[in-house]
């Protein structure tokens, strides 16, 4: 069936009937009544690659990623998507872990109308050099999901929870079980991300009765094998941390498996807190405490932030914020006293 059908069963022209598919606030609702009926009569199904090329728009939204397999952004995809599919668009993913990322090439297939605009999720910048982002570019519509990652992409919107606020937090409930040694596993060195939860921790740290100790920080390159080294440097001090906060849950992992290793147990010798709540969190042995970042929430206002920039809507540079929870299990606990910590420490192999 075609569209002329369709004007024929309804009684009104073709340009009528576009003018419901396309604008049907500007109808009348019994014309866009008997419009409907005789679509559902036909069964005719208008051609989207048309619709959206008279438009000038192509339906098509780049999510550009470090890799699809990362557990965080399992929740986060979710929401896009939900919003993509409700809106008539799709999703083109790229991902950038097996290559240098170069976003430059990305924004010339928005700027010659291959995609709509971009949601950048991957943590490495995605530009080429510092000044690939020109002026004039900045109109091709892009939001960032999570985080502004590097100082080339702090002027770009995006929707996150407040990293320094939540690393914050989390620290001070560590302090508030009784911890006055604590350990911070940091991520990537190049990442805003990082850096914001590493200042969280030292804000909190300041209100600790030992204060702030360089030793107590590793960084765990963002990596589970990094993430193990770094604990272990951490247990090898001589006043080991009795809790040991990881940058994300990854980490916490890795840590956690590494405490285990060495003899200890979590959390009666240290205490391990993480960062994102992805899905095996909570089936660790034990279970993570953890920062949870609302994943597909984040999607979901990523995805309508940037439908507002593709629609012309000025959205401004501002983050939008949403709320971060600390969800307590079984990985954190009170302090041993100071004479079993000992006693511990000096049953340990060498």
């Amino acid at each position: 069936m075609s569209i002329k059908d369709v004007a024929k069963i309804a009684g009104v022209s073709i340009s009528t009937v576009s003018r419901c598919l396309n604008s049907p606030e500007n109808v009348k609702d019994k014309t866009l009544a008997a419009v409907q009926s005789a679509i559902e009569q036909t069964g005719y199904a208008p051609n989207a690659l048309a619709r959206n090329f008279r438009r000038g728009k192509t339906g098509l939204v780049m999510v550009v990623l470090q890799s699809v397999g990362l557990p965080f952004w399992e929740g986060v995809m979710r929401g896009i998507n939900g919003v993509a599919r409700e809106e008539g668009y799709s999703i083109l993913i790229r991902e950038t872990a097996s290559s240098l990322p170069e976003l430059d090439d990305y924004l010339k297939m928005v700027m010659s109308k291959e995609a709509d605009g971009i949601i950048i999720l991957a943590s490495p910048s995605p530009f080429s050099s510092a000044s690939a982002y020109s002026t004039q570019d900045r109109r091709t519509p892009i939001v960032l999901g999570c985080e502004n990652v590097t100082d080339e992409l702090a002027h770009i919107p995006s929707v996150r929870v407040d990293n320094r606020q939540a690393a914050n937090e989390a620290t001070r409930y560590l302090l508030q079980l009784g911890h006055e040694r604590i350990g911070f596993i940091t991520g990537s060195r190049g990442s805003l991300l990082t850096r914001d939860r590493e200042r969280g921790y030292w804000d909190a740290m300041k209100t600790s009765p030992l204060g702030q100790h360089r030793d107590w920080v590793v960084n765990g390159d963002q990596s589970i094998e990094g993430a193990r080294r770094a604990t272990r440097k951490l247990l090898s001090l001589a006043e080991r941390p009795s809790a040991i906060f990881c940058a994300n849950d990854e980490m916490a992992m890795a840590c956690i498996y590494e405490i285990k290793r060495s003899g200890l147990s979590v959390p009666e010798d240290v205490s391990v807190l993480g960062f994102d709540d992805i899905r095996y969190a909570a089936i660790m042995d034990p279970p993570l405490t953890t920062v949870v970042q609302p994943t597909e929430e984040i999607g979901e206002r990523t995805m309508r932030r940037l439908l507002n920039a593709i629609e012309g809507r000025d959205i401004g540079e501002a983050p939008e914020i949403v709320e971060h929870r600390l969800i307590v299990r079984e990985s954190t606990a009170p302090p041993q006293s100071e004479t079993t910590a000992g006693e511990k420490r000096r049953e340990l192999p060498v």
